[in-house]
């Protein structure tokens, strides 16, 4: 466009909804549009053009109808809005060229009409805007360098406006007519004595979203970032720029989310230019994308680097080239080389640069992940690679869906940190060797510090997988084998699970974000807790808003037992609850050979998987999910652990001696400790001797140590 300063087009326009300071937040359709030319440079004023437009549904509120008094029926009669938009630039095409002018730009009373009116319906409608409407003058900002000391802008109003320059408002009754003389005046008022504006600073409008990377050493503004979410999960970065259309969104400044298994999860971080636009953008908080509805909420520069930002000079050099459209490919077999995946493609959709426009993800160790980023010229290209969504490459198909620069570096910088669960192909098993299994503490470190946090309502259905997804992008702040899901009596799901956090703050902060999000069908609460809070309850315990109750013992006249053989370290839980392992845990760890030959080899399980029996303490012994003589034990790591052991006499299977082992078999499955105790009534059995009652197992039967050897 020729200089912008000959000529401005007063614009003004009301929605079916709410106007004014909310125009566009309630997501309501243009019904009334009202302009008027005003010439610069002979200070004089065209035709006042004043139309209404005809929107998809004439269902108008009640503020609308007491602002601008127009009625259903009214409506109904009017031209839709991509008629009246011609007929506008037609209209104001012709009005100029009688004035002997080439251009012009629009003027508005803040930025609400063009931003979050005009654009987003136009988008929606996937009509055309003429060029005109890409930029703007914001009077309230001109205004504001004439007169600073009238207030923020934010604040200013026609009114203030007009009352600050002692300028009587217009009478004009009909609602648009009034507000569009109004801004005239103000203007004329503007040109001459004592200010001689020059209305030189125009707003414009981004005509498309430009892809790009980030480092994450690039400071980014707090208040620019914005969480998008209820994104459908297929949505591409073009897509949400569309969604915000209007707001000038941050080269590179939208990043879409994955979950912990690498898919998006349905949301999205927007970085937008400014602290305005990011404002703008909350308002459009539950607007629609298609049939979904979309929720707007604050976020920060940390957060949107921690996703799209990255370090590897490879990945910049492949985000490099710009203006590509990105294809991602997800299923290759892990022995694909870069002139399969090209001939997968073939002659319809050639890659950039041949092989410089693929990008292998790998894992740190260099292994393939069977993921791959592939740079297309121009949308025809892709669009032939899509195509090729599930055909077959080797014995696989292969998934194929649009990404961004900011996913590329997100999917990068997930599999070159150091994964949650260790993906490394774990070593050969030592010899199993049948020993009776001997309870140890789980290795979990005790304390006060809150860095646990409690899920509570989980779906019975839910795994540990379906968790790590609902914490998205706060799964990189467990710590490794950190997740316990708790199990209600009867060996199922109880709803409840703890997570151990690297700090205090994570979990302060995934309490704050995740509590009451849905996961499924249902709500999930979301609590702060230490971790003795976390073992109380994994014990029997219990832990609410109230505080915390320690588990019931109904059978107050039996001690709690002690492990001789296993000394207390500072790495083991030091309070009493820690003596008791649940007995029910999850497969076991991958063992590890032993340091010393001699030491003798103990079951351990990894403390994934925990039952909830809130029974007492002496019913809290670990038991085999089959009978010693029926399973092999792996054997547990070198440590603390086994070098206690090895430091006493290795156990034996003898002819009657004190501490030796009785088997029992046939026992009934509803067996309790009080059972067992009642049975041996009569004999002697030492209170130090209860840590050997071992429970009973599934398959009826248990392990006694008393004092004599009874001979069944």
């Amino acid at each position: 466009m020729a200089s912008h300063s000959d000529t401005l087009v007063v614009f003004f326009g009301a929605t079916a909804g709410a106007n004014g300071g909310k125009l566009g937040s309630d997501e309501r359709e243009l019904i009334l549009l009202v302009w008027q030319i005003v010439d610069l440079h002979e200070n004089k004023v065209g035709k006042l053009q004043r139309t209404l437009v005809q929107p998809d549904s004439a269902d108008l509120s009640e503020q609308c109808k007491e602002e601008t008094g127009l009625t259903a029926e009214e409506l109904c009669k009017a031209e839709p809005l991509e008629s009246v938009l011609q007929q506008f630039h037609q209209s104001v095409s012709a009005e100029l060229k009688s004035l002997g002018r080439s251009s012009y730009t629009l003027c508005v009373d803040g930025p609400l009409l063009i931003r979050q009116v005009l654009h987003p319906e136009a988008s929606k409608k996937n009509l055309v805007l003429p060029e005109c409407f890409y930029t703007f003058v914001d009077l309230k900002k001109e205004f504001h360098k004439c007169c600073p000391n009238a207030g923020p802008v934010k604040d200013l109003t026609l009114t203030s406006m007009l009352d600050y320059v002692c300028i009587p408002a217009a009478v004009e009754q009909e609602a648009g007519l009034r507000e569009v003389k109004n801004m005239v005046l103000l203007i004329l008022h503007l040109l001459v004595e004592p200010y001689n504006h020059k209305f030189s600073t125009f707003e414009t409008v981004n005509y498309k979203f430009e892809s790009g990377a980030c480092s994450k050493t690039e400071a980014v503004d707090i208040e620019t970032v914005i969480r998008a979410r209820g994104l459908p999960w297929q949505s591409s970065d073009q897509d949400i720029a569309r969604f915000f259309k209007g707001l000038n969104i941050a080269k590179g400044g939208v990043a879409l989310c994955l979950n912990a298994q690498g898919r998006r999860n349905g949301e999205a971080l927007v970085r937008f230019i400014n602290s305005e636009h990011r404002d703008m953008a909350l308002d459009r908080h539950k607007h629609h994308m298609g049939n979904r509805y979309i929720e707007v909420y604050k976020a920060t520069g940390e957060e949107f680097l921690k996703i799209a930002g990255g370090t590897s000079n490879e990945v910049a050099q492949f985000l490099s080239k710009e203006n590509q459209v990105i294809i991602r490919m997800r299923g290759l077999p892990f022995t694909a080389t870069p002139q399969d995946v090209l001939g997968f493609l073939g002659p319809d959709s050639p890659v950039t640069d041949g092989t410089e426009g693929l990008l292998f993800v790998k894992y740190p160790d260099g292994r393939p992940t069977g993921d791959a980023f592939v740079l297309f010229a121009c949308e025809e290209y892709a669009q032939n690679a899509l195509k090729k969504h599930k055909q077959i490459l080797g014995k696989r198909y292969i998934e194929l869906f649009r990404s961004t620069a900011a996913e590329v570096q997100q999917v990068l910088n997930r599999y070159m940190s150091t994964p949650l669960i260790s993906t490394l192909p774990p070593p050969p098993p030592p010899p199993m060797v049948s020993v009776p299994v001997l309870a140890t503490p789980p290795f979990i470190t005790t304390g006060s510090m809150r860095d646990c946090i409690r899920l509570r309502g989980l779906p019975y259905t839910a795994a540990i997988e379906d968790i790590l997804e609902f914490m998205g992008e706060h799964t990189i702040d467990i710590k490794p084998h950190g997740v316990h899901m708790v199990l209600n009596q009867q060996g199922r799901p109880s709803g409840d699970a703890f997570i151990q956090m690297k700090s205090a703050d994570h979990a302060f902060m995934v309490a704050q974000k995740c509590h009451k999000k849905m996961m499924k069908d249902r709500y999930v609460e979301v609590f702060q807790c230490s971790t003795e809070e976390m073992s109380f309850v994994l014990m029997g315990g219990t832990l609410n808003r109230s505080g915390l109750s320690p588990p019931p013992c109904k059978l107050p006249c039996l001690s709690p037992p002690t492990y001789a053989a296993f000394p207390a370290t500072p790495a083991m839980l030091p309070t009493e609850a820690a003596l008791y392992q649940p007995p029910l845990l999850a497969t076991p760890r991958t063992p590890q050979a032993p340091a010393h030959n001699p030491a003798p080899a103990l079951a351990y399980y990894s403390p994934q998987l925990y039952m909830n029996m809130n029974m007492s303490y002496t019913t809290y012994y670990p038991s085999p999910p089959v009978s010693p003589s029926a399973m092999s034990y792996f054997a547990a790591p070198p440590g603390s652990v086994a070098a206690a052991v090895a430091a006493q006499p290795a156990p034996a299977i003898l002819p009657p001696q004190p501490g030796a082992l009785v088997r029992m078999q046939g026992l009934p499955y509803n067996a309790g400790v009080k059972d067992i105790l009642s049975f041996f009534q009569g004999y002697q059995y030492a209170p130090e001797d209860y840590s050997s009652l071992l429970g009973v197992s599934d398959q009826g039967r248990s392990l006694i140590q008393p004092k004599e050897w009874l001979c069944l």
